[in-house]
């Protein structure tokens, strides 16, 4: 009998449509990385990481948290992150992927609705196809739509608690949410929203607290900081009322089941917290993606606003050839390609951080030009 035919089949069919991936080593100028602040290979960072280790904080836990594994490093975290983010409280998980996954599947209830973004990445659908909520989406950034579709479900019968899911700026294309309309629409229907700041954290907002900053304090408010983005290190913070923080403890499996994130990792998040509050890194980015703006424009790449900036190529094996052209050229720039953007939107993804300089920027532009003419 052979094994695996099918996963075979699966990726054979894959490597036919140019969607095939494989892992590849960290080379070139950086372009595709999250680490917006350049914090993740900081001596600031480091020196409070061994800082942390002459203080005796742990590298491994040991256990889940409600075991032995909970650390003192966890709580001065959460208590950290609570008041940097306007919150009651704060919970920390090992990885954004985790904690949106626990937050959907336990929170929502059944007879309740998920409405979510269409463009909502993978962790919230992964949490959503575990939940016992019914889950719907609305076009893009379109409050109207969202409200259409809360109307319709209840229309239809719907007495439930309604959940609104976005991220405050989307990872592929670098646009922001109108969360002000949106929280609005979630006091308009009693609704809970729920903002991934993922890609703002440490980027937007009064000390980098990103772009649901003015937001905070909210009942019917949740946010998700990623730690392993702008903030150097690793894990996500969920932040909202002390209720939700005190639910997932008792009910959410993917934190009661899993093994604590290092203490370690949780002193380091930490310092990170105070590094973002200082302006200066997030000034400097903030006039990088400027420069590269008006410098990649000619080249067909969509000013954004943001650190994320697209350019749609549509066809996926001409965007991975231009992927692999950019990296023999030196230029970490990677391509996207569905089901994590939508079929004929193919792209590369060009990120910003302070990885790079103006000068790397010049080359990149020259590079694109080059690719684009030909």
């Amino acid at each position: 009998m052979a094994f695996f035919e099918d996963q075979r089949r699966d990726l054979s069919e894959l490597a036919a449509r140019s969607r095939s991936r494989r892992l590849a080593a960290r080379a070139g100028r950086d372009f595709s990385s999250n680490d917006y602040l350049g914090l993740a290979g900081d001596a600031a960072l480091a020196d409070a990481v061994r800082a942390a280790m002459d203080a005796d904080v742990p590298i491994g836990s040991g256990g889940s948290r409600l075991l032995r594994g909970n650390h003192e490093a966890h709580e001065q975290l959460e208590a950290d992150a609570a008041t940097l983010f306007g919150a009651e409280s704060a919970l920390y998980f090992s990885t954004g992927y985790a904690a949106n996954a626990a937050l959907l599947s336990t929170l929502p209830q059944r007879g309740d609705l998920i409405l979510h973004d269409a463009l909502i990445h993978a962790s919230a659908h992964e949490g959503m196809r575990l939940s016992r909520a019914e889950a719907r989406s609305a076009a893009h950034n379109d409050v109207g739509d969202f409200e259409d579709a809360i109307l319709d479900w209840r229309h239809e019968g719907g007495t439930g608690r309604v959940w609104i899911v976005v991220e405050s700026l989307y990872s592929m294309d670098g646009d922001q949410a109108p969360l002000a309309d949106l929280a609005a629409l979630a006091d308009r229907h009693d609704a809970i929203l729920i903002v991934d700041e993922a890609h703002a954290t440490g980027v937007f907002g009064d000390k980098g607290r990103g772009l649901a900053a003015g937001l905070a304090g909210r009942e019917n408010l949740i946010t998700l900081h990623t730690c392993g983005k702008a903030l150097g290190c690793e894990g996500a913070l969920l932040c909202g009322p002390q209720v939700v923080r005190d639910f997932l403890v008792n009910r959410g499996r993917a934190f009661i089941f899993s093994t604590a994130p290092s203490p370690l990792m949780a002193a380091a998040v930490s310092a990170s917290l105070r590094l973002i509050a200082e302006p200066e890194r997030r000034e400097r980015l903030h006039a990088l993606v400027a420069h590269a703006e008006a410098l990649l424009a000619p080249a067909g790449v969509r000013a954004t606003g943001s650190q994320i900036l697209p350019l749609v190529i549509g066809e996926d094996a001409r965007t991975m050839a231009m992927a692999a052209e950019l990296q023999r050229l030196g230029f970490d720039v990677r391509g996207i390609r569905p089901p994590t953007v939508p079929a004929g939107t193919s792209r590369l993804r060009i990120s910003l951080t302070l990885n790079v300089d103006e000068d790397d920027i010049a080359a990149l532009a020259r590079a694109l030009g080059g690719l684009t003419c030909a």
